[in-house]
């Protein structure tokens, strides 16, 4: 672990957070709404309570205890004689020393420049390889950190890897095993080599460094030093790193041929140190071992590989024991050029410490990159897909405008458009389909910027021309003599005119199916363009732009006072619209007059014989009785009353 990883780290759990928090705030921002925020303050006050409840949740036990504790602190009361303190345990006393000795030399931060090694084996092992540590818990000497990991074969001091756990993340960079039970080189006064470990004890071994991981929570690099302590009494002997390295995911066969090629690197050196001194041959003995029994090592280490197991092995190093040299300096590791296979070989990415179990940060790193790749694609989609429709509805608009082009060819993009200007209101009141949200939608912005352009270019080919066309018409009726028998038969007609040429002047009393259909039925031809492709298109047209009308009366036609006058003045003598009501009562009245029966003098006493007092011949007609009144004269009187009104804008 290093001071890149660490800051890194901090980096990706702030954006984590960052972006959890930003869409959050993105929700509560555009749908608060919908939970009764319904104003800017609300939703600010809402957001502050929730950060508010979230810091409480993740730290409010440390908030209590630290309250408590200043509250205890301050009354400074003492212990009663029932009370007492439990005895801090030596890993934990060694923990909190750790701490604040790395914290003093070298800052918060500053060992995270460290690389951290665990050393598991027996106390005598370890204490020949790194003297001290199974006592003082961990050395360091500036660059390396090590740990004392118990010995494999007894109860693990959970409560000190526990706290390694919180203190470092991973704890270690490496696991080391510490043993001398691989030492069959020849010594002066033994020339019968020690029994080679049993399967039972490598299987125990292995299944005490599994257990040490799962405790840890990470599955570290493992590696196996092999103490040869019957070569200790070479005194001035040149050190060097001895050892292979293995790769990831190792099998047993690499493995062996790895311990194989071994040998010829050390017979050099070896040779050298033994012409210097015969003492100095623990590179010869061990080439030697190598070469003649390289199953007393392969063997015992395939059982690390084996499927079910897997233990990640990353190589073996070969040394005598450290030399025994007294120093007064507590918690300081003396490091020499023993370990530089070791310490050079955490590097590789192969190597890298993993967390056991499901890797949360890798999947939430996972999952970030995806969901940016994700929404750079949907940016790329939605770019392209808002610039192909702003590049169509810019040539529709120039095939619209074109004032050289045909007039087929500029009411067919004009139609295009409409169809263009139909489905932005559709998705602005729907939403915009998912390839052109992703922040780029120009939807709005587009319907606001072509129903100007829309506006210019529908004048002159339908408002101007349908004017045109009605007040040819209404001109034409109002020219006629006043004798003429066409007058009789263009009252109807000429009405319907006026009220289309009306509602082009006056939006708010637009119907625009009504429009549309009445003035295709008056205007099946135009010239210019082909009768089928006006028939087929105008009504579309027309209807539209009828629609469009009252949501922008900018577009009303300005209104000929004189010739609405003129038709209004014909209309009325034709309609005698002076005695309608009394016309309209007559008709009702003649509708009614054989529905109903004559009531006589009879009917009306029932029962009573009134001849004594009244007599006549004279009848009462059907249509004049209350049965008439309220069953047919009233509703028609109501009736004709209510669609009265809706004619009387028109002015005739």
């Amino acid at each position: 672990m290093n001071a890149t990883d660490s800051i890194l780290r901090l980096g990706s759990r702030f954006g984590v957070l960052m972006l959890i928090a930003g869409a959050i705030l993105w929700g509560i921002y555009h749908y608060g709404d919908k939970i009764g925020l319904n104003t800017l303050q609300a939703k600010l006050y809402f957001c502050l309570g929730l950060g508010i409840l979230i810091l409480l949740f993740r730290y409010g036990g440390r908030i209590v205890q630290f309250i408590l504790g200043r509250h205890l602190k301050g009354q400074g009361a003492p212990l009663t004689s029932g009370q007492h303190l439990k005895p801090a345990s030596q890993s934990h006393r060694a923990v909190i020393e750790m701490r604040q000795t790395l914290r003093r030399q070298y800052g918060r931060f500053g060992a995270g420049n460290m690389t951290i090694l665990m050393l598991t084996g027996s106390v005598a092992d370890v204490e020949r390889l790194a003297p001290g540590l199974s006592s003082q818990y961990w050395q360091e000497n500036g660059d390396t950190l090590l740990l004392w990991g118990g010995e494999p074969q007894s109860a693990s001091d959970n409560d000190w890897l526990f706290a390694l756990r919180k203190r470092f993340c991973p704890p270690v960079n490496g696991l080391v095993w510490v043993t001398s039970a691989f030492d069959h080189l020849p010594a002066a006064n033994q020339h019968v080599s020690p029994a080679l470990l049993s399967m039972e004890d490598i299987d125990n071994i292995a299944h005490d460094l599994a257990e040490r991981f799962s405790l840890l929570g990470w599955a570290v690099p493992l590696y196996v030093w092999s103490l040869h302590p019957q070569a200790d009494d070479q005194a001035g002997r040149i050190v060097q790193s001895v050892g292979s390295l293995f790769p990831p995911d190792c099998q047993s066969s690499q493995m062996r041929q790895l311990l194989s090629a071994l040998p010829s690197r050390l017979l050099e050196t070896g040779v050298q140190q033994v012409t210097g001194n015969p003492q100095h041959h623990f590179l010869l003995g061990l080439a030697d071992q190598l070469t003649r029994q390289p199953e007393r090592i392969s063997v015992p280490l395939s059982t690390f590989l084996e499927p079910h197991r897997a233990l990640p092995l990353a190589g073996v190093v070969f040394s005598p024991s450290s030399p025994q040299a007294s120093h007064s300096l507590k918690h300081h590791w003396r490091h020499d050029k023993r370990w530089d296979v070791l310490l050079e070989s955490l590097r590789p990415s192969g190597l890298k410490a993993r967390k056991i179990g499901f890797p949360w940060r890798r999947a939430v790193s996972a999952s970030t990159a995806a969901l940016m790749l994700l929404w750079a694609a949907s940016m790329t989609v939605s770019f392209i897909a808002n610039r192909h429709l702003v590049a169509i509805a810019q040539q529709q608009v120039q095939q619209a405008s074109a004032g050289k082009q045909p007039l087929a060819v500029r009411l067919h993009a004009l139609s295009a458009l409409q169809k263009t200007l139909s489905q932005l209101e559709y998705r602005s009141q729907h939403g915009a389909p998912w390839y052109l949200r992703a922040g780029l939608s120009q939807n709005d912005d587009l319907l606001a910027a072509l129903f100007p352009r829309y506006g210019e270019m529908s004048q002159p080919l339908l408002r101007d021309a349908a004017a045109h066309h009605l007040e040819e018409q209404l001109t034409a009726f109002v020219q006629l003599p006043p004798d003429s028998p066409l007058r009789e038969k263009m009252t109807k007609t000429a009405y319907g005119q006026l009220k289309q040429y009306l509602m082009l002047t006056r939006p708010e009393k637009m119907d625009a199916a009504w429009f549309a259909t009445t003035l295709m039925q008056d205007w099946p031809q135009r010239s210019g363009i082909a009768d089928a492709v006006w028939q087929g298109s105008g009504p579309s047209l027309l209807a539209f732009y009828a629609a469009s009308l009252a949501s922008h009366p900018q577009w009303r036609l300005p209104v000929d006072d004189g010739l609405v006058s003129q038709v209004r003045t014909r209309l009325i003598r034709q309609l005698g619209q002076r005695n309608s009501e009394s016309t309209l009562y007559q008709k009702m009245l003649a509708q009614v007059a054989n529905q109903y029966a004559d009531m006589r003098l009879a009917d009306m006493t029932a029962d009573t014989d009134a001849s004594r007092l009244f007599s006549t011949d004279e009848v009462v007609p059907g249509m004049f009785t209350r049965q008439a009144w309220e069953q047919a004269v009233q509703p028609a009187i109501e009736k004709s009353g209510r669609g009265t009104p809706a004619m009387k804008w028109t002015g005739c």
